[in-house]
């Protein structure tokens, strides 16, 4: 099974804070990121310390979003710099890791 260093990184965002779209447009169309992933988080708690849940009553248009994405360090070290740059990112973390069966 081929393996080989990669960097996993997470974005956490909020729906309200409108750059989903072009976050995933950069990432994919521009940097080519090998895997990129989006989540939608049920509950969340912001940096102002306010929980944003969802209800099936009422649904939130603020709830908490996870963009992941990896590819080699080298590679996300140099995307990570041009994210900042350009969106101006509150949290992203980047965590090594190994990919299992990627070419």
């Amino acid at each position: 099974m081929n393996t080989r260093p990669v960097t996993l990184v997470r974005i956490f965002l909020r729906e309200g804070e409108h750059v989903l779209d072009k976050l995933v447009h950069f990432l994919h169309v521009e940097q080519r990121v090998v895997g990129l992933t989006v989540l939608r988080g049920i509950i969340g708690v912001g940096q102002d310390g306010r929980l944003h849940p969802a209800s099936l009553v009422e649904l939130s248009l603020d709830l908490p979003l996870v963009v992941e994405f990896f590819d080699q360090p080298e590679q996300v070290e140099r995307v990570v710099k041009e994210l900042q740059e350009r969106f101006q990112l509150a949290h992203v973390v980047c965590l090594p890791g190994q990919a299992y069966g990627v070419p």
